[in-house]
């Protein structure tokens, strides 16, 4: 049997422009049990911003995973996903796009730049959580991330 190395707290960083679908992810990721740490930015500029500033590199302060949302201001999901993954840097960090768009050229687009899952946001309350819940059993309890 294979034990995972992980470390013993995995940070969320999370980009959305909207206050409240922030505040119901938060809410969603606690009921799911998630036992890590989930920080916010509130649009893609400021999360590359965040991604590349040396500060949180000297903390080791980099996220485990990114769950993104497509429409957002000043740069939008889909720009950042490809500066993301163009960047030798970042580009190993998986990106789980969660948005309200199921257009199949958004999926398309989305998983040909490289995101790791593509997830229509739920509409309840209780469908976010779930979703929360089956992020947390999978990117934190099956699947090796890169340290």
């Amino acid at each position: 049997m294979t034990t995972h190395s992980r470390p013993d707290r995995l940070t969320i960083l999370m980009a959305d422009d909207d206050e409240d679908d922030r505040d119901l992810a938060r809410d969603a990721f606690q009921d799911a049990g998630l036992d890590g740490e989930i920080r916010f930015v509130h649009d893609g500029q400021h999360l590359l911003d965040y991604l590349r500033d040396q500060e949180h590199r000297l903390q080791n302060d980099r996220p485990g995973i990114i769950v993104l949302d497509l429409n957002m201001p000043r740069m939008d999901g889909r720009e950042v996903l490809s500066e993301i993954k163009s960047d030798d840097s970042l580009c190993e960090i998986p990106v789980v796009v969660l948005t309200t768009s199921t257009d199949a050229e958004d999926v398309s687009r989305c998983y040909c730049a490289g995101a790791s899952s593509f997830i229509a946001k739920p509409v309840t309350h209780a469908g976010l959580v779930d979703v929360m819940r089956h992020l947390k059993n999978y990117w934190f309890d099956c699947v090796e991330l890169p340290q």
